[in-house]
């Protein structure tokens, strides 16, 4: 099955101050990624072209990185993910900037299902808590976007999977 799945927000800030925040991508200081709701983003040699890391089950390494601009991670697992996944961010006026994330990827029968049921919710859910972090950055009014009920079922039996083992 062939996977486009695809995120943007418009943040009301110039790109270099948005560029500056996903600089703290995966460190210790990460103001971006939603560690607090999902697992941490980490990779073994830091953040560059070649590092191998993820967060949770998803396994990545990243192929491109391009300062200020571009970001493409190609998966590793989970078995049956072929593509990649990228953040992109765009100027959009000196006072306005566009963050992006895409999926680009083609599955195996049995992943197409896991993609289908499970992965794609969770994953929606998670890149739109890292949008909102973006976001909640830069304004003082806090977005929280809520999770659909089906995303709250998986989370609960993702929880309590991880807490038996």
């Amino acid at each position: 099955m062939r996977v486009i799945n695809i995120h943007k927000r418009i943040i009301d800030q110039p790109k270099s101050k948005v560029s500056e925040l996903l600089k703290t991508l995966s460190t210790a200081h990460d103001q971006v990624w939603p560690s607090k709701y999902w697992p941490a983003m980490r990779f073994k040699d830091g953040f560059k072209v070649g590092s191998r890391g993820g967060h949770g089950l998803i396994r990545y390494t990243i192929i491109k990185n391009t300062p200020d601009e571009h970001c493409v991670f190609k998966f590793t697992k989970p078995r049956g993910f072929d593509g990649t996944h990228e953040f992109k961010l765009k100027r959009l006026s000196d006072q306005q900037s566009e963050i992006s994330h895409k999926i680009t990827m083609t599955t195996s029968f049995r992943a197409s299902l896991s993609w289908m049921c499970f992965v794609r919710w969770l994953h929606d859910a998670l890149i739109e808590d890292a949008l909102d972090n973006i976001e909640n950055h830069f304004s003082e009014d806090h977005k929280k976007t809520s999770y659909s009920f089906w995303v709250i079922c998986l989370r609960t039996f993702y929880n309590l999977k991880w807490i038996k083992s």
